[in-house]
């Protein structure tokens, strides 16, 4: 199995487990939402949904780049709630160096994502 191959799979699994968990325990991602957006509980539905969409799309060739595009932005998309989590780290009970610690992880799974999402083998 090349690494391209390993990538999507890997990604896909991440991205469905994550979405799915969206759904069996929102109110984790609730805390993490910044008060000022509206309709959170919608949001943190929405954004499940186009995780496992994502997730799912990037194992066939043909939705592979759009599936791609998507979960960059919604990876762009969610990076507000993920500074919130890092602020109010204290509140939520979450380690300060794993709610820091995420910020810059995002980059790298931008790249991941980019890269999975290539045509190429």
């Amino acid at each position: 199995m090349n690494t391209r191959l390993l990538s999507r799979c890997a990604l896909a699994l991440l991205f469905v487990l994550a979405g799915v968990w969206h759904f069996v325990h929102p109110a984790t991602y609730l805390a993490i939402m910044p008060p000022q957006l509206p309709q959170p509980l919608a949001l943190v539905y929405t954004s499940g949904v186009f995780e496992m969409l994502g997730g799912l799309g990037l194992l066939p060739a043909r939705t592979r780049r759009l599936a791609g595009w998507g979960l960059l932005a919604l990876l762009v998309a969610v990076f507000p709630a993920n500074v919130y989590m890092a602020l109010v780290h204290g509140q939520l009970h979450i380690s300060g160096w794993v709610a820091w610690g995420r910020l810059p992880l995002q980059l790298p799974l931008m790249w991941w994502v980019w890269y999975a999402s290539l045509n190429e083998e």
